[in-house]
């Protein structure tokens, strides 16, 4: 297990194994996305939104954007 500490301003060094192993390096991004309570997982933010193109398939039918705002809205209101 591969540990760092936390500097007074919350700051952390990411330990040179953990970096290779996500193939981030300086002014790269990561985040930390919580899996449980308590527990997080450590992602990194190198891909192109424009990788994402094709990930889902072929969608089953058009939505407009009428469609999209009224879907929004009704979600909206539901979490009042």
């Amino acid at each position: 297990m591969t540990a760092a500490t936390v500097t007074s301003k919350g700051q952390i060094t990411i330990p040179a194994e953990v970096r290779q192993s996500l193939g981030v390096g300086a002014g790269d991004r990561v985040e930390f996305v919580e899996v449980a309570a308590g527990r997080f997982e450590v992602v990194a933010v190198t891909r192109s939104v424009t990788e994402l193109k094709g990930l889902f398939g072929t969608p089953t039918r058009s939505v407009s954007i009428e469609e999209m705002n009224q879907a929004i809205a009704a979600r909206g209101a539901s979490a009042r």
